[in-house]
């Protein structure tokens, strides 16, 4: 069974660094891109950032570059999002997904569960 789980989500200060880990299991994702969305209560699904199979390729939404960084190991299967100078507007379950390394939520075939992450003013 395959599985992404999502850690690192929790309450942090307006900012203030997260940094967020998506280990899969179940198979080997190495050959193919991830990305991070985002869902705050009351919107819709949002990209945040991706990266392609080998990690030389890397996307942003214009509200988080600069700011974020998405990152992966394949030997570990886990992709990571470092997210500094962190804003109210980012609070949002984030999500983990591969499968692309596209923008659109549609491409991506397996999902994590989410996890929070809240920025107070």
């Amino acid at each position: 069974q395959v599985q992404l789980v999502e850690s690192g989500g929790g309450l942090v200060q307006a900012g203030g660094s997260l940094r967020l880990s998506c280990a899969a299991s179940g198979r080997t994702f190495s050959s193919v891109g991830k990305g991070w969305f985002r869902q705050a209560p009351g919107k819709e699904r949002e990209f945040v950032a991706a990266i392609n199979w080998s990690g030389a390729n890397t996307y942003y939404a214009d509200s988080v570059k600069g700011r974020f960084t998405i990152s992966r190991d394949n030997a570990k299967n886990t992709v990571y999002l470092q997210m500094n100078s962190l804003k109210p507007e980012d609070t949002a379950i984030y999500y983990c997904a591969a499968g692309s390394s596209g923008t659109n939520a549609g491409q991506y075939s397996y999902w994590g569960q989410g996890t929070q992450v809240t920025v107070s003013s």
